[in-house]
This record gives C-alpha cells, sequence and structure tokens, in this order.
C-alpha cells in the first residue's frame, strides 16, 4: 500500500475564514531571531566556525578554527541590532525565536524582551543544521532547550521553530514540549492542524521570501526599499483579501544582525508604519495566533480515506461506481495521501482506474446501472443512491405518458448502444433528462461511449460530495 506523506491540499480552494479577533482583515506577525551567542562556533563545541546568514557573501566554514569577522557579524546584532529594532517594536507585539544558548548569554536582552510582553519561542538548542543528526541526539538537544530556556526566561516555550530542521523535528518537537504550535513550516498563510508526536499538533508557517534574510544571499534584497516594497506588496495583496472575506496572516522574519543594521532598519520602520495606517490590523504574537486558532478552529477528527485499510476502503466506496468494487479495490493501491482524503481525491482516486480500465471493464460498469425510470425502479430494487438519485428529478412521479416515452427511448437506446443512457440526474431536472435523452440517441456508439463514461465519472462525483462532503 502506497501512501503520500505530503499535503498538497491544505485549506483547499475556500479556506476556514479566521475571525481574527475584533473582525481583523490581516494578522501581522513579526518575528525576531535572536541566534547571536547560539551560532555554530569552537567556543561552542561545534567543528568549524559559521558561514550562514552573514554579511560575507559565499562565506565558508572554517574547521578547527574561530572566525573573527563572522563572530563580529553575529556580535552586531546582539550588542547593536537588537537595541534599535526593540526601540523601533517595544509597543508591538513581537514573537522572539530565541536560541537557548544565545538566550544564555544575554541576560539583559532577554530582560528587555520580557519587560516589552514579548513572547520567547524556542529556537533550538544551538543554531546549528539538525538533517543529519541522528533522531535520539536530536530529541536530547531539543529537550535541553526547553531546560535552558525556562531556566533563563523562567517559563518553559509554546512555540518552536528550528529552522535548520531535520525530518524528525516536528514529531520530535510535538513529543518533547507542551507547545501551542511549531512553525517549522511555510506551506501556508493560515495555522493548520497535523498529526504530530502521536497528538494534534498546530503549525502556524513562517516565511522566507518577507525575511530579511534576503539581505544575506545572492538571490536576495540589495537595498532596504526592496525590502520595504515587497512587504508593502504582500500585505497590500492578503490585507485585499481580508476585506472580501477571506483574512489571511502575513509573517515576516527579522534577524538582529541583517535588519538591525541602520540602513534597513529604516525601510522596516517606513513598513510597519504603512501596515499600522491601515484599519483592521491585528498586530499579534504567534501564541496568541495559536490560542486563538485553536478555540475557534480546533482539530476535527476524521476518518481518512487514505488511511483506511483495504476493506473498510471498498466497504465506504465499492458503490461508488455502480456495482463495480473492483474500482475501489484498485484504487486503494494507488499512491494516496492528504491530498485524497476529500471528495475530490477519492473521486480523482477511483476516476484513474475506471478510465484506464478496458473497454470491456468500462462496459461492464455502464451496463451495471438501471434504466431511467425502468422496471427495476418500478419493483423498487435500485441501490440507495439510485433510488434517490432518481427521485430528485422526479423520476419517480411519472405520468403515465411520460413512463411510456421514458420507456420507449429506453428501449430504443439499450438495442443501439448495448448500455443503458446514463445521466447524473442530480445535474438536470425531469425536462432535461428528457431533452438529452432525445439528443443523444442520434450519436454513434464511440461518441455516445465516451459521454456515458463521463456521466459515470460525474454521478460518482456527485454521490462522493454527498457521502464526504466539499
Amino acid at each position: 500500500m502506497q501512501r503520500y506523506p505530503r499535503d498538497m491540499k491544505g485549506h483547499g480552494a475556500e479556506p476556514p475564514v479566521a475571525q481574527w479577533p475584533n473582525g481583523a482583515k490581516i494578522a501581522v506577525q513579526i518575528v525576531l531571531n535572536y541566534e547571536e551567542g547560539g551560532e555554530n562556533n569552537i567556543l561552542h563545541g561545534d567543528a568549524a566556525s559559521e558561514a550562514f546568514l552573514s554579511e560575507i557573501t559565499g562565506a565558508q566554514a572554517w574547521p578547527g578554527q574561530r572566525h573573527f569577522n563572522m563572530e563580529s557579524i553575529y556580535e552586531y546584532g546582539a550588542r547593536a541590532g537588537f537595541w534599535r529594532l526593540h526601540r523601533m517594536m517595544r509597543d508591538l507585539p513581537i514573537t522572539v525565536y530565541g536560541v537557548a544558548t544565545a538566550l544564555a548569554r544575554s541576560p539583559e536582552q532577554v530582560a528587555a524582551m520580557k519587560a516589552a510582553g514579548w513572547e520567547i519561542a524556542s529556537h533550538g538548542l544551538k543554531w546549528v543544521e539538525h538533517k543529519d543528526m541522528p533522531p535520539e541526539e536530536e530529541r536530547a538537544q531539543i529537550r535541553e532547550a526547553i531546560r535552558l530556556h525556562t531556566e533563563v526566561t523562567g517559563s518553559p516555550p509554546r512555540g518552536w521553530y528550528t529552522g535548520r530542521c531535520s525530518m524528525n523535528t516536528v514529531d520530535l518537537a510535538a513529543e518533547e514540549g507542551d507547545l501551542a504550535y511549531v512553525a517549522d513550516s511555510y506551506a501556508d498563510d493560515l495555522p493548520y492542524w497535523v498529526k504530530a508526536g502521536g497528538k494534534d499538533l498546530l503549525i502556524v508557517p513562517y516565511t522566507l521570501d518577507c525575511n530579511d534574510m534576503r539581505f544575506a544571499i545572492q538571490a536576495g534584497f540589495t537595498a532596504g526599499d526592496q525590502f520595504e516594497s515587497y512587504l508593502k506588496d504582500s500585505f497590500d495583496v492578503l490585507y485585499a483579501e481580508g476585506q472580501a472575506g477571506a483574512p489571511k496572516m502575513l509573517s515576516i522574519g527579522l534577524h538582529c544582525r541583517l535588519i538591525g543594521r541602520p540602513g534597513r532598519a529604516a525601510a522596516l520602520k517606513r513598513a510597519l508604519d504603512y501596515m499600522a495606517g491601515h484599519e483592521g490590523v491585528w498586530f499579534a504574537t504567534r501564541e496568541q495566533i495559536a490560542d486563538h486558532w485553536a478555540i475557534t478552529h480546533p482539530p476535527v477528527a476524521t476518518e481518512r480515506p487514505s488511511e483506511m485499510d483495504k476493506a473498510t476502503f471498498v466497504e465506504a466506496f465499492g458503490g461508488i461506481f455502480e456495482h463495480s468494487p473492483w474500482i475501489a479495490e484498485a484504487a486503494h493501491d494507488l499512491e494516496l495521501g492528504p491530498a485524497h482524503d476529500s471528495a475530490l481525491g477519492v473521486h480523482s482516486a477511483l476516476a484513474r482506474v475506471f478510465r484506464t480500465a478496458s473497454e470491456e471493464a468500462r462496459l461492464g460498469v455502464l451496463t451495471a446501472h438501471p434504466d431511467l425510470a425502468g422496471k427495476l425502479a418500478q419493483a423498487k430494487r435500485l441501490t440507495a443512491e439510485s433510488t434517490s438519485e432518481q427521485a430528485s428529478a422526479g423520476l419517480d412521479a411519472l405520468t403515465d405518458a411520460e413512463r411510456a416515452r421514458f420507456t420507449e427511448l429506453n428501449d430504443a437506446y439499450t438495442a443501439k448502444f448495448g448500455f443503458p443512457f446514463i445521466i447524473a440526474v442530480r445535474d438536470h431536472d425531469k425536462a432535461g433528462i428528457l431533452a438529452a435523452f432525445e439528443r443523444r440517441i442520434a450519436n454513434d456508439r464511440a461518441t455516445e461511449f465516451a459521454e456515458a463514461c463521463r456521466q459515470v465519472e460525474r454521478i460518482a462525483e456527485l454521490r462522493l460530495l454527498e457521502k464526504l462532503g466539499g
């Protein structure tokens, strides 16, 4: 059984309405990464110096050596950048992603964060790469990060963002921490629930585009006004969506050593003033957003088709294509995943099997369908689905003349094509069905076979929508 773990559907075409407090049209969430003193450094027990997110273009790690220039760039973030940003934003609700060892080396900055009422979330034990860490080593680092964070700040973190994470990070963080959210995702403009670490876990996605890290990479910003313009454009699009009734969240990622430089800080100030000048803007911490979402949109326990065993899947969907459980059996063997846990997702899997079946097998599906208003209907021997469908178009309450006309057309159609006339009756009224019947009986067999197959797929889609919802 192939199962694809990534969720390519997400909230779908119609995401949940965020219902931000006071009817806000947008939630603006600002993250200040505090990594200075937690980066790669042989003083910290690491194998080499830091090489990531600095002013040094193309920096390389120096194995076994300290890197004076790199260290001084990180020190700027703690010594000057942080305080400039603190003066600018101390009256705003900010979330700090605090590397635990960095926080421990910066007691005055931590005191300032707490005095401003900022949320201090965990950014791991050290600002290092986790992708090659054995799970138990990463678990131990997460556990130690939580312990040290609690010791330094006075309370355990409710939010988590590793950043340079592994495929195990989210599960391990969920298992080890009593967390309101994890932010190790860039997958959406709204929070969403996942199963991780054996529990329902809220993901509050982060950003790498509205992020000053782009000042430190080649395909990024070179001047403050580029960052300012990008933030404003992002805000404008999301604000307009909120005005249209679909509020979102704008995440902004900042680093003390990057945006804390004077020329960049000026651009940030202009962008924040611009956003604050609009009505209905909720500046919030990630913790506030997570708590709001957990109350407004709690996790909903549903049976996921992609997680069903074959017997359960066939029992649930074996009758979607009339009397053809073999379609559901084959669909269960496809590479299903979260994107198939919906009516359209299951329909896609079932339809793939039907479309690729032999003409003989598809003909068998067509002939499994009953005549419209035929003898089976009169004898009340239709499936429950067919009975409901025919009744929806009034085919269970025909006049004698209408029944005679349907019988005449059924006989002529079946004699010509070798299968009954099939139409998704929920898409039509009685007059429309009769008109389609009289029009389609003039088709050649190949044309009508293709049309009947399309109608079978549509009937299956409507049945799944009724069964699973949109």
